[in-house]
C-alpha cells in the first residue's frame, strides 16, 4: 500500500475543507440553465470552471463574478446548449464541473519510468506561418514514422502554433529515445525555420493538457500579440470589431478591463485564460450577450493584489486580450474529414490542399479507435476565400464520402436573437463600472452613490 507524508495528508484536508460547491439548476430561469460555483479564492479556479463549461459544449449567455475581497468567490453563469435551449444533461454538466474543481484527490506523483507505456509524446511547434507549412510538418512526421494521434493548430498574425500528440507508427509506443527525439526536433525546426523554441518534444498525458490554453501560451510566449499590433500600426488596417480597454478605479484599487466584440464559442474562456496566464485575479465581473454581440467587464488585480501600474503593462494586457479573442476566429472554408485512419493520412490530405493552392488556417485532428475525425479551415494562399471549384476538386480527390464542407454552426446557435451584426468595435466599449457596479450594488457589496 502506497503511503503519503503527513504534510500531503494535511494539504488534502485543507483543500477538501475549501472545496468549491457547484449548483446546476434548470428551474431558476425560463430560458437558460443556471450554474453557480461557490469557492475559496484560489488562482485558476475561475478558469477551471469556465474551461469545464467550454469542454461540455455549452454557451454562456450571461453571468457575473463576485467576491467579498477576502477568501470567497461566487460565480454565476446562464448557459444554453448548442440549440439555444436549457442543458438537458444537467447531471453530466454538474459531474464535469465537480470533477474539474474537485480537491478530493491527493497531489499526483511523477509516474515511474516504466509507467505510461501507451502515453503519446507531445510535440509543441511555433514558427512563422506560410502556405503549405502544415503539409511539410506532417510529411516530416510520416517520414520519421511518427503517427499523429491528436493535434491542434492555430495561425494568426503571420505566426503558427501547433500541438501534436505522436507515437511510433509501427508499435504505437511513445517516442522517448533521446537520439530519435533530437532527430525529430531538428527536422521540424528546419521546416519551421526557427530556433530552439520552434519544436520541442515532451512526455505529457493528453487528458491533462488543455490544448486551447497551451496554444494561447505558446503564441503569447512567441510575441505574436506584439507583432500583431505592430503590423496593424504599420499597415494602417481598418478597425476590427474587437474593442478592449483598461481603466482605473483608484478608490477601490482595481483595474477594470472591458471587452466588446462579436460573440462566439469559448470567448469567455479565451479572455479568462489570458488574464489568468498574465497573473491577474478577477475579483468581480459581468458578461452578457445581446443578439450576437458580447460585452464583458472584469475588475482585476495582480497576484500581489495591486492594480495595473504602468502604460506598458496596460498596453500588453490590451494586446494579449485582442490577440486571444481574434486568433481563434476561424477563417476560410470549414472542411470536415471522417475516414478510417491509416499511415500517412495527414501527410496525404494536407499535400492535396497544398497542391491545390489551399492554405490551412486552423486544424483540429482527432483519432478515436480506427477513425480519424478532422476539421480544417482553408483559404487560398493569399488568405482570401477559396474558389468553390477548387474545394470541389479537393473533395473529389480525397473522397466525397469522407470530406465535406461543414458550415460553422455555433455562432448562430449561441445567439437566441439572430445574426444582426454590430458596428465598429470602438462604439461597443462602455463606461467604467457600468456592468459590474450594478451587480455589486444589488448584492450589497458596495453602496450606490445615486
Amino acid at each position: 500500500m502506497e503511503r503519503y507524508n503527513p504534510s500531503e495528508v494535511y494539504e488534502l484536508f485543507v483543500r477538501h475543507m475549501n472545496n468549491p460547491r457547484v449548483v446546476v439548476d434548470n428551474g431558476a430561469c425560463a430560458t437558460a440553465t443556471l450554474v453557480q460555483v461557490h469557492s475559496a479564492r484560489k488562482h485558476g479556479v475561475l478558469l477551471d470552471a469556465v474551461a469545464a463549461l467550454s469542454d461540455h459544449g455549452v454557451c454562456v449567455r450571461k453571468g457575473y463574478i463576485s467576491s467579498d475581497d477576502g477568501r470567497w468567490f461566487m460565480d454565476v453563469f446562464h448557459v444554453v446548449d448548442a440549440a439555444g435551449g436549457k442543458v438537458a444533461d444537467a447531471g453530466a454538466l454538474l459531474a464535469r464541473l465537480e470533477s474539474s474543481l474537485s480537491a478530493d484527490a491527493l497531489p499526483p506523483r511523477p509516474p515511474p519510468a516504466a509507467a505510461g507505456a501507451g502515453t503519446p509524446t507531445l510535440l509543441e511547434l511555433v514558427g512563422a506561418d506560410r502556405p503549405g507549412l502544415l503539409s511539410e510538418v506532417f510529411a516530416v512526421l510520416h517520414d520519421l514514422r511518427c503517427g499523429t494521434v491528436d493535434a491542434r493548430a492555430w495561425t494568426h498574425a503571420g505566426r503558427v502554433a501547433a500541438l501534436v500528440f505522436v507515437r511510433d507508427e509501427e508499435t504505437g509506443s511513445p517516442i522517448d529515445d533521446a537520439a530519435r527525439v533530437r532527430r525529430v526536433e531538428s527536422r521540424l525546426r528546419h521546416v519551421l525555420r526557427g530556433g530552439a523554441l520552434g519544436a520541442r518534444m515532451v512526455r505529457a498525458d493528453a487528458s491533462a493538457v488543455n490544448m486551447d490554453r497551451r496554444l494561447h501560451q505558446l503564441l503569447n510566449e512567441d510575441g505574436e500579440a506584439g507583432s500583431r499590433a505592430d503590423r496593424a500600426e504599420s499597415e494602417a488596417e481598418a478597425p476590427t470589431p474587437t474593442a478592449v480597454a483598461v481603466q482605473d478605479w483608484v478608490e477601490r484599487g482595481y483595474s477594470v478591463v472591458t471587452v466588446s466584440c462579436r460573440d462566439r464559442p469559448k470567448l469567455l474562456f479565451d479572455v479568462v485564460c489570458t488574464l489568468t496566464d498574465l497573473d491577474y485575479v478577477v475579483y468581480h465581473g459581468t458578461f452578457h450577450t445581446d443578439d450576437d454581440h458580447a460585452r464583458q467587464e472584469f475588475y482585476i488585480r495582480r497576484l500581489d493584489e495591486r492594480p495595473i501600474s504602468s502604460a506598458t503593462e496596460r498596453r500588453r494586457v490590451i494586446q494579449c486580450l485582442e490577440a486571444a479573442i481574434e486568433r481563434r476566429a476561424s477563417e476560410g472554408v470549414r472542411l470536415e474529414l471522417r475516414i478510417t485512419d491509416r499511415r500517412g493520412l495527414l501527410a496525404y490530405v494536407t499535400r492535396v490542399f497544398r497542391e491545390n493552392s489551399l492554405s490551412v488556417t486552423h486544424a483540429e485532428i482527432t483519432t478515436r479507435g480506427d477513425m480519424a475525425m478532422n476539421v480544417f479551415h482553408v483559404t487560398d494562399v493569399a488568405g482570401r476565400p477559396a474558389d468553390p471549384k477548387t474545394i470541389d476538386e479537393v473533395i473529389q480527390r480525397i473522397g466525397t464520402e469522407s470530406l465535406r464542407v461543414d458550415e460553422e454552426r455555433w455562432p448562430r446557435l449561441c445567439s437566441t436573437e439572430g445574426d444582426a451584426g454590430r458596428g465598429g468595435g470602438g462604439a461597443g466599449i462602455f463606461s467604467l463600472g457600468s456592468l459590474v457596479k450594478k451587480n455589486l450594488v444589488s448584492l450589497g457589496l458596495i453602496r450606490s452613490c445615486s
